[in-house]
């Protein structure tokens, strides 16, 4: 009789456990890796006759600062990974004619009202040779987004959100996955590592699809965009932001140039 009581305590007890740390997540947000609320509005079915794109080009106007040398000899196994134990920096990636690369281009505003599918495969950046790469990503709320260690090293992503939760996680061994959700937008999320100073990375949170980033020859693509007229800005880590006004037709092609100005010293 006594064992009896005593299991059905522990059972009570045991649901009480779980069921206080179910509300205390809730209260909390339910943590970094929580799903995230489903946007307002309708999920969009596009009827591909009634939507058109945006393409264009980013270039930089002015001479950028020359890039610097970044020695990494200070960590042994960096300075094994990267040839001549040195890397320059990317703040500026200047092509042919002034193209820009590395830039995040996105529709700002225009999209009020509509929601998209989220994917449910991953962005990843990884992390290569004491470096991140890509160096600017775009991922959607609710799209798992992970960072990968490649290096037979320890890195520390440390991600300095200002709307988004941030997040900071040591990675000690090579192939160790960190994996993120974001709740909401926000342009830009920094990513830094804690253990080498010169490592960084951006990513753009976006409520929608219509985001790029442009290459070394500075163009973009924002295809299945709905007819209608458009804010797209740009950001660049160093040169800042722009943003340009574009008007797209049901199966047409609308051009955006856009262009920055090197920023004075």
């Amino acid at each position: 009789m006594m064992r009896s009581l005593r299991s059905a305590f522990v059972r009570a007890l045991g649901a009480a456990v779980v069921t206080a740390a179910a509300l205390a997540g809730a209260a909390c947000g339910g943590g970094a890796n929580a799903p995230a609320a489903t946007a307002a509005g309708d999920v969009a079915t596009l009827d591909p006759a009634t939507t058109g794109a945006v393409t264009g080009r980013v270039v930089l106007t002015g001479t950028p600062p020359a890039a610097q040398t970044i020695r990494v000899d200070g960590d042994k196994t960096c300075a094994t990974l990267v040839p001549g134990a040195a890397r320059k920096t990317e703040s500026y990636v200047v092509g042919d004619g002034g193209t820009l690369a590395n830039v995040f281009v996105y529709v700002k505003t225009g999209l009020e009202g509509r929601s998209f599918p989220v994917p449910s495969e991953p962005v990843v950046i990884d992390q290569q040779r004491c470096w991140y790469t890509p160096r600017v990503v775009g991922v959607r709320v609710g799209q798992p987004f992970q960072v990968l260690n490649s290096d037979p090293l320890l890195h520390n992503v440390r991600a300095e959100a200002a709307i988004n939760q941030p997040f900071n996680q040591g990675q000690p061994v090579q192939g160790v996955r960190y994996s993120h959700t974001f709740s909401t937008d926000e342009v830009m999320v920094a990513l830094r590592c804690d253990v080498h100073a010169w490592m960084n990375a951006w990513v753009g949170v976006m409520n929608h699809p219509y985001f790029a980033v442009t290459g070394a020859d500075g163009t973009f693509s924002l295809p299945n965009l709905p007819a209608g007229t458009y804010t797209v800005e740009a950001w660049h880590e160093a040169a800042g932001t722009t943003t340009g006004t574009v008007t797209v037709t049901a199966q047409g092609t609308a051009t955006l140039a856009l262009s920055f100005t090197v920023p004075a010293a």
